[in-house]
């Protein structure tokens, strides 16, 4: 059972970006952090819990939420089964993901 840090991006301007895939034959439990390291000006990002690289529009659980500022944007306590993905885009390149929590076989 896998714990802690989960995956990692620093995101590229308006690109989605697959941080986390759950492993077959396991359950995670997950937190998602997007953090705006930018000085200059807001981010707006895209979260999305996808079967696939690009997500539909029924897997998005934030679409053109906006970060302030050096602001963070948290969700938390997020299950997940085998094989989903949390997908991420940002307006800007000055955006950080963290996906940290929990694995268990299934």
């Amino acid at each position: 059972m896998a714990s802690g840090i989960l995956g990692q991006s620093a995101l590229s301007a308006t690109t989605l970006t697959t941080v986390y895939t759950v492993p077959a034959s396991t359950v995670a439990v997950a937190n998602i952090t997007v953090l705006n390291r930018s000085s200059a000006s807001p981010a707006s990002v895209r979260i999305a819990l996808a079967s696939g690289a690009t997500p539909t529009d029924n897997e998005y659980i934030e679409y053109d939420a906006s970060i302030p500022i050096n602001g963070v944007l948290e969700r938390t306590g997020i299950v997940l089964n085998a094989s989903k993905r949390v997908v991420v885009y940002a307006s800007t390149a000055n955006t950080s993901v963290s996906v940290y929590g929990l694995e268990q076989s299934a």
